[in-house]
């Protein structure tokens, strides 16, 4: 029997999240993964612990039910992304604009060097960049910009003024 889990949900569950057709693929292979060898894994490591004898002092008990409502947590969100993906391809992209799945480097105002950005989903991480949300003030703001422009954004502290120095897609 699977316990219930304290743990809240994203704030992305239920919401349409645009994906890669390869981000999509290993979405669904960790979910498999999970709700299989995962589970299977979880279920012993429980039955172990079981083993050793007072569940209320039982430090290895105690962490393997955390683990499987972590576990039990990334399930749902997964079966919930999946459930409202839009796949999107590449060749659906404008190249000279700001879009989903590209990466822009920025550079701020009065900085030197400009930053580099995925801008898409958090699922959509690649090493060595950071992932900018399109829901995002800063996101909201260079949608559908072009290489050159300058946008502003209303930043916690104050409005930011950005140059969109590059697009890769």
């Amino acid at each position: 029997m699977l316990a219930i889990c304290s743990y809240s949900y994203p704030k992305t569950m239920g919401k349409v999240q645009q994906l890669s057709p390869e981000a999509h693929q290993r979405l669904l292979d960790e979910h498999e993964d999970l709700t299989t060898r995962g589970r299977i894994d979880i279920a012993k490591k429980i039955e172990t612990a079981r083993e050793l004898g007072d569940l209320s002092e039982n430090g290895d008990y105690q962490a393997a039910k955390e683990e499987q409502g972590k576990m039990e947590t990334r399930i749902a969100q997964l079966a919930s992304i999946l459930e409202n993906a839009e796949i999107v391809s590449k060749t659906e992209v404008a190249n000279d604009r700001v879009s989903l799945g590209s990466i822009v480097s920025l550079l701020y105002e009065g900085d030197s060097e400009p930053e580099k950005m995925l801008v898409g989903s958090i699922e959509e991480q690649r090493d060595g960049l950071d992932v900018l949300s399109p829901d995002s003030p800063l996101g909201e703001a260079i949608m559908g910009s072009s290489i050159g422009d300058a946008v502003t954004f209303e930043a916690p502290n104050g409005d930011l003024t950005v140059k969109i120095v590059d697009i890769e897609k």
